[in-house]
């Protein structure tokens, strides 16, 4: 009897410590599984975090781009309009100088006419900076053939440009996006890089729009973090974000700069 009892014994302790492994296996799974639900959970709090304060950094380029453009037109217009209306004024008041002789009065005028030619001449050439005109009457494909054949005119640097993308097609209120990205791309080899040569070509595959600019300059180290955050690039690429799409740059010293970038 004794001998059965030991057994029972035995069984049921075998039994129990089963469970227990059993349990601890389960309560080791609930845990591994928790910490790691609440890893993943903080990757993508991490990431979303890291996504706002870049979405923070391009609107502070964007406002900062647009602050910076704000002043240059009030600059312009003080500098070249307003002084030139205040002549205009002065002149104006002077007609009215009584025993002007008819030489006098000549002068005065012509001075008028001339200031006025001018100021509407520097009135023309901000709105130009603003919206050119060739882009809002004939398009994109216009506008940037427009803007190569300004650049060629030059004669420091040869532009060649090749389109393979109806944009009449494309919505007409991203197409000062991509003229915008465009100018800015091209200062930039002309006033940094000095480039003497720059390849623009547009191209359409799989109803995929595509950018390819690459210019012969001097070329920088795009890996660097510093030149990452500069204004000019935080421009472009809230640019291409407003289009639906993303970009690759390369450079190295010496070996020019390299972009394409995609829209839909």
């Amino acid at each position: 009897m004794n001998a059965i009892n030991l057994e029972n014994s035995e069984i049921i302790q075998g039994v129990f410590f089963i469970l227990l492994a059993f349990i601890s296996m389960f309560l080791v799974l609930i845990l591994f599984f928790y910490f790691s639900r609440k890893k993943i959970v903080q990757i993508e709090v991490d990431k979303k975090n890291l996504e706002i304060d870049h979405q923070k950094e391009l609107l502070n380029s964007v406002l900062i781009t647009q602050e910076e453009e704000r002043k240059r037109i009030a600059q312009d217009l003080h500098d070249d309009i307003s002084s030139k209306l205040n002549v205009v004024s002065l002149n104006s008041h002077l007609l009215k100088t009584p025993n002007l002789n008819e030489t006098e009065q000549l002068e005065i005028t012509n001075n008028i006419i001339e200031l006025t030619q001018k100021a509407l001449e520097n009135s023309r050439r901000i709105a130009h900076d603003l919206l050119p005109p060739v882009l809002e009457k004939f398009g994109l494909h216009a506008g940037i053939e427009e803007l190569v054949e300004e650049f060629n005119s030059t004669k420091t640097v040869k532009v060649s440009y090749e389109n393979q993308i109806d944009f009449e097609s494309y919505p007409v209120e991203k197409h000062l996006h991509i003229f915008r990205i465009l100018q800015e791309l091209l200062n930039n080899s002309l006033r940094h890089g000095k480039a003497t040569e720059i390849s623009i070509q547009f191209t359409n595959f799989d109803n995929r729009k595509t950018c390819t600019y690459i210019d012969n300059g001097l070329g920088f180290d795009s890996s660097s973090e510093e030149n990452q955050k500069g204004l000019g690039m935080k421009n472009i690429e809230s640019r291409i974000n407003f289009l639906g799409g993303d970009f690759n740059f390369t450079s190295k010293p010496n070996e020019g700069v390299k972009m394409v970038f995609n829209f839909n």
